[in-house]
């Protein structure tokens, strides 16, 4: 994802946040998008994108859902959860009116608690379903279609199909990993004003 940023949709490198393995911690994370909303301007898109474990589970995180759902982070000893309103928390106040998120992990059709004005939400799976993995797709199978074949590959690119121009829109890359996924159903929470944008 890291590269099809800087790549294809010319976002600075020093404007990335990349947190890998151990680096993922609950704190580098709320850390990042802390960083991120002081610097955020109107105008500005933001992307949050997390490929990792997700679960589900009872918390006291500010919603009235029965069941809540996770991304799975840690603190360096034991793994940490990152709960749908606690992210919802986080991404409050942000000054741009584009934000989109990206989860390529378990049970992560539930993140719909940040639904809102301006945002687009890309979940691998249903808030029932698992995310799969696998060595033939060097990651998870919604990413692999989504980011490496749909927006790096450019196979996603079927609106204007420019040749030669990479302007694979998140609505079409959407739609391309949704049409491949064969063992999951990827959904979406659209609010962006203007579709096809990139």
């Amino acid at each position: 994802m890291s590269d099809a940023l800087t790549t294809l949709y010319r976002y600075s490198p020093g404007n990335i946040h990349l947190l890998t393995d151990m680096d993922a911690s609950f704190t580098a994370i709320q850390y990042a998008i802390n960083d991120t909303k002081s610097k955020a301007v109107a105008g500005d898109e933001v992307v949050f994108f997390f490929s990792g474990h997700g679960a589900n589970g009872k918390a006291d995180d500010g919603d009235k859902e029965k069941i809540d759902e996770a991304i799975v982070a840690h603190d360096g000893s034991k793994l940490v959860p990152i709960w749908d309103g606690e992210l919802r928390d986080w991404f409050s106040g942000f000054n741009t009116t584009r934000i989109i998120f990206i989860f390529d992990s378990c049970l992560a059709g539930g993140m719909t608690d940040l639904q809102g004005t301006g945002r687009i939400i890309n979940m691998a799976c249903s808030e029932s379903e698992v995310s799969y993995e696998g060595s033939s797709w060097q990651n998870g199978q919604f990413t692999y279609y989504f980011v490496d074949q749909g927006m790096l590959g450019g196979k996603a690119d079927t609106y204007d199909n420019i040749a030669g121009v990479a302007d694979v829109t998140v609505e079409e890359a959407f739609d391309y990993a949704k049409a491949n996924c064969r063992m999951q159903k990827p959904t979406i929470s659209d609010s962006f004003s203007d579709d096809l944008l990139l």
